[in-house]
C-alpha cells in the first residue's frame, strides 16, 4: 500500500487553496493494512519534529525515514526542507483494490467523495 502526499499551496491573502503539489510517496511497512492506520502513518513521517522529514543530509535526523518515504518534490530554496504536512493536504492511498483520496481535517482525515 501507498500513499502520496499533496501539499496546499495556499492564496497568502485569502488563504484559499490554489494547488496541490506532490511532495511525497509513503511506502507502508508490510504490517499496516487498514486506510486509517497508513494515512497516521503517512502523516507522521511528513512532520518535521525533530528534524526534517525531507532532508538526508542533516546527521541524526530522527525524522527522516528512507525505508519508507520518498520525497519527490525538490526541496525549497538555499536547501530548506519541506514543511510538515498539515490541515487542508491530500493524502491519496493507493492499494490493490483501488485509490482514495482523503484531506487533512483538524482532527484526523475527510474521505473526499466525487
Amino acid at each position: 500500500m501507498q500513499v502520496y502526499v499533496y501539499h496546499a499551496q495556499r492564496n497568502r491573502e485569502t488563504g484559499d487553496v490554489e494547488d496541490q503539489t506532490l511532495v511525497a510517496e509513503v511506502n507502508m511497512p508490510s504490517s499496516i493494512t487498514d486506510q486509517n492506520e497508513a494515512l497516521e502513518y503517512a502523516f507522521r513521517w511528513t512532520q518535521n519534529i525533530m528534524g526534517s522529514w525531507s532532508r538526508d543530509d542533516i546527521a541524526d535526523n530522527p525524522d527522516y525515514n528512507p525505508n519508507h518515504v520518498n520525497r519527490i518534490a525538490p526541496l525549497n530554496e538555499g536547501g530548506m526542507g519541506l514543511r510538515s504536512s498539515m490541515m487542508g493536504d491530500l493524502f491519496e492511498i493507493e492499494t490493490a483494490f483501488g485509490q482514495s483520496l482523503h484531506e487533512v481535517g483538524m482532527m484526523g482525515f475527510k474521505e473526499c467523495v466525487g
